[in-house]
């Protein structure tokens, strides 16, 4: 037995239909949640949902209904007929049905086929108005930013004072961002672990009002797994976050017909398990349950397919479900979009802009974008517009708000103060901590986070630089724990991307991924940097390549030049890591797909040891 029940909006925001089973529910880890789009985020089910069809074809189908009308009609008249006829006389009613349906869907097909192909493109004309309402949002909030963050600022002392957190910290002593400077140290995860344990225990009022809706497990590079609170308070900034840059893109280009058609969002699992009583697991598949109600009859992969773990086979069930489909925006961290181009290519012998020729918006988010592009626009064939996200499980920070401005606009106004710190005084003590109305353009700093999920002086591990301070839009420059000082020369993710990006340009090739790691003598020998590439196509002269990269990064990394030119180090040396090595060594690893990414360079060896069993020639340059 199966239900058909409706989420309950009104009729205008019904957008799918879901299957519910009555009875013989799938057995299930107690501890495991499926949480349906229909189900309030703090009221997670066990029960599975599927998309059955569109009420919006109801909506905006008169055609159907008429059509339905006239056949019971028909049948009603038939009834009668049989009912009529007598004395064996001619039933003609029942002779006469098949002929009358068969006339009626010659009128009445083509009308409801328009009126399908019209709820088809009411989400982009609706968008319209929508998407201009937004961006005037968006565009005041570059103005008001920093009375915003005031703002946000006295809210979040506000609340926090009637927490665990608040009241150990002295909170009801706080009254200023000075205050506020003294009273909370710098964090990392590893020194807010305490408190979290506590949240995981169910505890309520640890670090935020309540208990928090979701946990988010990401993974840690000391930590093992974390697990970061999200609040009732605090998913309007992941969720109206992603939406505004999708709205702002709409009302600067006027593209709104990418909404009328498949749109594929690479995430996780959005199957949840439960600590504490918390529906837990993988940002992405959170947020999964919390695409729009109208975007939801649009949405692939299927939830089956969504629920699977093993990246691969995901992988190939993405490709069965979408290869055929009219894919019009595409979403996902790049070296997991790149796979998924591949496997497109290989399967149908065409560019992804062929196969999809209505695909139009790329979005793309969790690493540097550029050392990726040239890949993967190759594959496309052509040209898409490219939406740039900076999301994390501990926020959702800046976005791409214009095709036309370089960097990402600073989400100001949700729910988060931000503190900089100078990139170079992060280990330090007692490092200088910047409001936003203090930042230059330029600098690299470490970014710090205090927000309604319940985060107070939290290290996020990202440093950014800002472009401009009017508006405040940023990029990422790299991670606090990723660079290599192994020799004092302190280069950091940004300067090995530049660097890679402009000499693979200069030699026409592409890279499909690389890290970097110190190589320290323990004989006579100097000591170098040791890169790991995983090359397209190798380079017709890999010395050639390998001197301009290091040229480049002498002229990038002063410290690095200095060494260099006094001997102290030899120039860099290039190991070319075969087909999917990187690939490989992530599923070695447990965290192929989702949201894990190699980390560009690293202070120790862990990554380049286990990238040797994937190496073609060691130190080949």
């Amino acid at each position: 037995m199966y239900a058909i029940t409706v989420s309950p909006f009104t009729w205008s925001t019904i957008s799918a239909a879901t299957v519910v089973p009555t009875d013989n529910f799938p057995s299930a880890d107690a501890n495991k949640t499926s949480m349906p789009s229909t189900l309030s985020p703090a009221l997670p089910s066990k029960r599975g949902t599927y998309n059955v069809w569109s009420f919006s074809t109801l909506n905006c189908c008169p055609a159907i209904f008429t059509t339905a009308i006239i056949i019971l009609k028909i049948r009603t008249a038939k009834v009668r007929g049989n009912i009529q006829a007598t004395n064996g006389k001619s039933k003609i009613y029942e002779h006469l049905l098949p002929f009358q349906i068969a006339a009626l869907s010659v009128i009445f097909v083509p009308l409801i086929k328009v009126s399908i192909e019209l709820s088809m493109k009411i989400k982009s004309f609706l968008a319209k108005p929508f998407a201009s309402y937004i961006y005037k949002g968006v565009r005041k909030g570059m103005v008001t930013a920093v009375a915003d963050q005031e703002n946000i600022f006295k809210n979040l002392l506000k609340t926090g004072r009637i927490t665990d957190f608040g009241k150990e910290s002295g909170f009801a002593n706080v009254n200023s961002y000075n205050e506020f400077k003294q009273a909370v140290p710098i964090r990392d995860y590893e020194q807010m672990k305490p408190w979290v344990e506590k949240v995981k225990e169910g505890k309520h009022n640890v670090l935020w009002k309540g208990k928090p809706i979701y946990l988010a497990k990401t993974s840690g590079t000391t930590s093992g797994t974390k697990y970061i609170p999200i609040t009732k308070d605090s998913i309007p900034n992941h969720i109206n976050t992603a939406r505004n840059a999708l709205l702002c893109y709409m009302a600067e280009t006027g593209n709104t017909k990418f909404a009328d058609g498949k749109l594929i969002f690479l995430s996780g699992s959005p199957v949840l398990e439960r600590v504490g009583g918390i529906p837990t697991g993988r940002l992405s598949g959170i947020v999964n349950h919390h695409v729009p109600k109208y975007l939801r009859t649009n949405q692939l992969p299927s939830f089956e397919t969504n629920c699977i773990d093993d990246w691969e086979t995901k992988l190939n069930k993405i490709v069965d479900e979408t290869i055929s489909q009219n894919m019009s925006l595409i979403s996902g961290i790049p070296p997991w979009m790149q796979m998924y181009f591949d496997e497109l290519i290989k399967r149908s012998g065409k560019k992804v802009g062929e196969l999809f020729p209505n695909f139009s918006v790329m979005v793309q988010g969790g690493v540097n974008f550029e050392p990726y592009r040239a890949k993967l626009m190759e594959s496309i064939g052509r040209k898409v517009d490219t939406i740039e996200l900076f999301p994390a499980s501990e926020g959702f920070f800046a976005f791409q708000d214009s095709q036309d401005a370089e960097g990402l606009l600073l989400n100001s106004n949700s729910g988060i103060f931000y503190e900089f710190v100078p990139a170079g005084e992060i280990a330090n003590e007692n490092p200088t901590r910047l409001s936003l109305k203090d930042v230059k353009v330029g600098e690299n700093y470490a970014m710090i986070i205090n927000s309604n999920a319940g985060l107070w002086g939290y290290n996020l591990g990202d440093t950014v630089k800002f472009l401009s301070v009017d508006p405040y839009r940023l990029v990422v420059t790299g991670r606090t724990k990723h660079f290599i000082s192994a020799f004092g020369e302190h280069v950091i993710g940004e300067e090995v991307e530049a660097c890679m990006l402009k000499a693979a340009k200069e030699e026409n090739v592409y890279v499909t991924e690389f890290t970097v790691a110190p190589f320290v003598s323990s004989d006579q020998g100097k000591s170098y940097h040791e890169w790991y590439v995983e090359f397209e196509e190798k380079p017709d002269d890999i010395q050639r390549f390998a001197s301009r990269l290091d040229q480049h990064l002498r002229e990038k990394n002063v410290y690095y030049d200095d060494l260099i030119g006094g001997n102290i180090l030899s120039p860099l040396k290039i190991n070319t890591v075969r087909k999917n090595g990187f690939i490989d060594y992530m599923k070695s690893i447990g965290k192929l797909g989702g949201q894990n990414k190699v980390p560009r360079l690293s202070n120790d060896r862990k990554i380049a040891d286990e990238l040797i069993k994937w190496t073609e020639n060691l130190q080949e340059v």
